[in-house]
């Protein structure tokens, strides 16, 4: 699929439940929240990427926002970036809640 007209796609899912697919396979699912001349940015649930921020452990003396702490709350969607050069495909998805 052309670059332009993944773009033109992507922009018409702006801010709706999506499974892109790569061109080496690899698909992705989540929520499409940014586009632009390059890249599109999609909010995908439940990701937690290692690379985000040091994040002590339940156990962290002195500090009280491990996991097993009250104010602990895990980050419900993880922000990727793909080139849309990149891309192979999109499709609609269901969600439910």
């Amino acid at each position: 699929m052309e670059k332009n007209e993944m773009k033109r796609l992507c922009e018409k899912h702006m801010h709706r439940y999506v499974e892109l697919q790569a061109a080496d396979g690899t698909r992705y699912d989540g929520i499409v929240e940014y586009v632009d001349e390059h890249t599109v940015c999609l909010a995908v649930p439940g990701a937690y990427p290692d690379s985000r921020a040091f994040f002590p452990g339940p156990f962290y003396p002195g500090f009280g926002y491990g996991f097993g702490s009250p104010f602990f709350r895990p980050r419900r969607f993880a922000r990727f970036a793909f080139p849309l050069a990149a891309l192979a495909g999109l499709s609609l998805l269901p969600y439910y809640w």
